[in-house]
């Protein structure tokens, strides 16, 4: 397009010079990222708030965003703000005027406004059918959001920086996301009308999370069946860890090449496995886990992005409905023995777990703690304590 409509006040430009215009929301400013689509119909706030988004525009396939408003409770990440997170938000709608008992009282519960503080800029108006076709049809884009209430846009210059960044492969983000210092989390599951104020069990497990972009409920996922979760950076030594004397180390979900983190991950997790300790690996962990086995991992044309992924259990023959949010895979003809994949995505054939068979290690590319999402898999925190019984 070679000129805005009236009114403008936010655009998408596209490397390949494409340009979609709307109205802007949130903070007031730019964005570089790879734009990618999302199927969830519910959770945008902890979407938005999941680490593993760094560095991507979220567009939600679902018009009705912001209806429900924002809380202080549905925040996914440790860390503040955009830079570690996802940097944008597309909308067919405006989000609406917040109308749920949870949301936050006050200007501070709507979503623009929860925007502006965290330095997420979004667009809305522009057709996310059709942005979601050209995902599907022609891969994840580089592009770059902006928002200016005056309407003001270079798009020119918009278009030369999203072709100039060079995009997620090769990037170790897990560097930035994780935590900077050791921590205990013992926070317990949400559960209607409490919150996340309920009763939990007694502590019976010393658990130590590798934090490569850490979700907290992921975290809750572990206390609810009496884990004591020690969160460490993602650089933390192999021997750093098993002088903890953990019954089991979790390997979290992130943002990022597998293959860039892997390059100081995967030779400690490699130690990791060879401890005996069982060894749990969601998202991005799951990747790290199969590289340090042996496998590839490779970049994905539109990556996994909703809460409503089929995904077999090939151990059980139960399909199950999972919560996906990955822009890499791993190359299943790449697994090499004694590797056994345990679970396939049937959306498109691609691994979806793996498991030793001759040692107390798994991993799942999906998030079963399922925030948003539902809560089929809830049952692989249950697995691993097993596990753990069995390590001791």
């Amino acid at each position: 397009m070679t000129s805005l409509p009236s009114g403008c006040t936010g655009v998408l430009a596209l490397a390949d010079g494409t340009v979609l215009a709307g109205v802007g929301v949130g903070h007031v400013g730019e964005a570089v990222g790879e734009v990618c689509f999302n199927t969830a119909m519910t959770g945008y706030q902890e979407i938005l708030t999941d680490p593993s988004y760094m560095a991507q525009i979220v567009t939600f396939t679902f018009p009705h965003i912001g209806n429900v408003g924002v809380n202080g409770e549905d925040t996914e990440q440790f860390g503040e703000g955009a830079r570690t997170t996802a940097r944008g938000a597309v909308f067919r709608d405006l989000p609406t005027d917040p109308s749920n008992w949870r949301a936050t009282k006050g200007p501070a519960g709507d979503l623009d406004a929860w925007m502006k503080s965290r330095g997420v800029v979004g667009l809305a108006g522009v057709d996310t059918r059709a942005l979601t076709r050209r995902i599907r049809e022609t891969g994840m884009p580089h592009a770059v959001i902006a928002h200016d209430p005056h309407g003001r846009f270079d798009l020119d210059a918009l278009i030369a920086e999203a072709r100039a960044w060079t995009g997620l492969v090769g990037l170790d983000l897990a560097k930035d996301a994780t935590t900077l210092q050791s921590f205990t989390f013992e926070e317990g599951l949400w559960a209607w009308p409490e919150g996340y104020a309920q009763p939990r069990p007694a502590p019976g497990y010393e658990v130590a999370v590798l934090d490569y972009g850490i979700k907290r409920n992921i975290l809750r996922g572990l206390t609810s069946i009496g884990a004591r979760a020690t969160v460490l950076p993602a650089a933390t030594t192999a021997e750093e860890v098993l002088a903890r004397k953990p019954d089991g180390i979790l390997l979290s979900n992130g943002p990022g090449d597998p293959a860039a983190t892997g390059e100081y991950a995967v030779p400690e997790i490699r130690k990791l496995i060879d401890s005996g300790v069982p060894v749990f690996g969601i998202c991005l962990g799951h990747q790290m886990l199969a590289r340090a086995l042996g496998a590839r991992t490779v970049k994905m044309e539109q990556g996994h992005h909703g809460a409503n992924h089929p995904v077999k259990d090939l151990d059980t023959g139960r399909v199950e409905i999972v919560s996906m949010n990955h822009g890499f895979t791993v190359d299943r003809e790449s697994l090499p023995e004694p590797v056994r994949e345990t679970h396939v995505s049937l959306f498109d054939g691609t691994n979806a777990g793996l498991a030793l068979a001759d040692r107390p290690v798994f991993s799942v590319q999906h998030h079963p703690e399922a925030s948003p999402g539902p809560t089929d898999s809830l049952y692989l925190f249950d697995r691993f304590a097993r596990l753990m019984d069995a390590g001791r």
